[in-house]
């Protein structure tokens, strides 16, 4: 380890706690997707972190979702730009919050998205810091926070782009897996909104006039579902029904979500051919069905480029203590998004937790500092590189 490597560790070290503060602060935010006021609440907050330090912040306004913050600083070497992303939003809804705030027992943190991912955030915000006051080697630095990647990143799809554009890298702060590895393979999903129409009728005097909307979702749900397969690895899922007037009358409306997923990008549009297949088939007469996407995230799939990145990533983690790699998971994140336009991506940097989405989400305390330092080493040492 060099000095200038040594400084760095020592840093992040002693300024752990400041960011495992901000960590509570966020935490202590109700963030759900759609509560704009508080995913915007939690960017200010991170925004403010890294202002404090001089670095300079930037937000672009999003009418149907939180904001796109980023942070900027100019590079010490020349080359092209390391992209550090994460978003803020979770699947929670307002109050969880306060029903289960920010708590630590037995070296792990709980609470609403502490893993996914807001300590992600709370590293990369302590990473930025870092060199900001230490002024060591790096080139330059992009953090971007976004606000909706738990409903499939409608809205911030064009900011990510933007900023991934030309980088040499990117670190996505997702949680880091239980088993301590990174990810640089992930499955494609798509988001769908399906709309049925039937006709009305009173399900007692007039049954027969009636055209069931929600017999004919529940036709339909058994055929999408059925386009599951182990080998190619493709599922689908619908997650979300509703639909009808009351408990007397034939159903003239229904609606349902489709989660849909894959692993090969060759395969991404004869399944959406399949998924309006379906749709477009008459499974009650005088029922009429309508699909449209409303989000979408695309495959991560490893490259020879990647694997020089994870080659230098994995390097920097062994100084840092840790042993860990690459691996695939089949869910999804904004990752591919980054890998689609064929910038190097390794997902999963941020600390290690599990149980994501649910009331029993944690965060291993113990792997924040080393996670930190695994990133920052590797933006040193990207400094020093051909490309730098």
């Amino acid at each position: 380890m060099n000095a200038d490597e040594a400084r760095m560790m020592n840093y992040l070290a002693e300024h752990e706690g400041e960011a495992i503060d901000l960590l509570e602060r966020i935490v202590n935010i109700d963030s759900g997707s759609y509560d704009k006021a508080g995913v915007d609440a939690v960017g200010e907050a991170i925004m403010g972190f890294v202002a404090a330090q001089g670095i300079q912040t930037g937000r672009e306004a999003l009418d149907t979702a939180g904001d796109a913050f980023t942070a900027r600083l100019p590079g010490t070497t020349n080359g092209a730009h390391l992209l550090l992303m994460g978003h803020r939003d979770t699947v929670f809804k307002t109050g969880e919050a306060k029903v289960r705030p920010y708590t630590v027992k037995d070296g792990r943190a709980y609470g609403p998205g502490v893993a996914d991912m807001k300590a992600g955030l709370a590293m990369n915000a302590l990473v930025m810091t870092a060199f900001a006051k230490l002024g060591l080697p790096h080139p330059p630095l992009v953090m971007l926070v976004t606000g909706d990647e738990e409903i499939g990143t409608p809205a911030s799809r064009p900011a990510i782009e933007a900023a991934a554009r030309g980088a040499r890298a990117v670190f996505n702060a997702e949680p880091g897996r239980v088993s301590g590895n990174v990810v640089t393979g992930r499955r494609g999903g798509i988001f769908f909104r399906a709309a049925f129409t039937g006709r009305a009728a009173h399900a007692g005097l007039d049954y027969e006039y009636g055209r069931s909307a929600i017999l004919a979702l529940a036709r339909k749900i058994e055929a999408w579902t059925a386009l599951t397969t182990k080998d190619p690895d493709v599922s689908v899922n619908v997650g979300l029904v509703s639909g009808g007037l009351s408990v007397n009358t034939v159903a003239p409306v229904a609606a349902c979500e489709i989660d849909l997923r894959y692993g090969n990008p060759a395969d991404r549009d004869g399944l959406i051919a399949k998924i309006m297949a379906v749709a477009a088939e008459i499974s009650v007469e005088d029922t009429t069905c309508t699909v449209e996407i409303i989000g979408e995230f695309l495959p991560v799939v490893t490259t020879p480029e990647q694997d020089t990145v994870l080659a230098l990533y994995t390097g920097a983690a062994a100084q840092a203590g840790l042993t860990l790699t690459g691996e695939f998971t089949r869910s999804c994140a904004d990752s591919g998004i980054t890998a689609a336009l064929g910038v190097p991506t390794i997902c999963a940097t941020g600390p290690v937790g599990g149980r994501a989405h649910s009331d029993e989400e944690y965060l291993e305390l113990t792997t924040f500092l080393p996670r930190a330092q695994a990133l920052a080493l590797s933006i040193l040492r990207l400094a020093e590189g051909p490309d730098a």
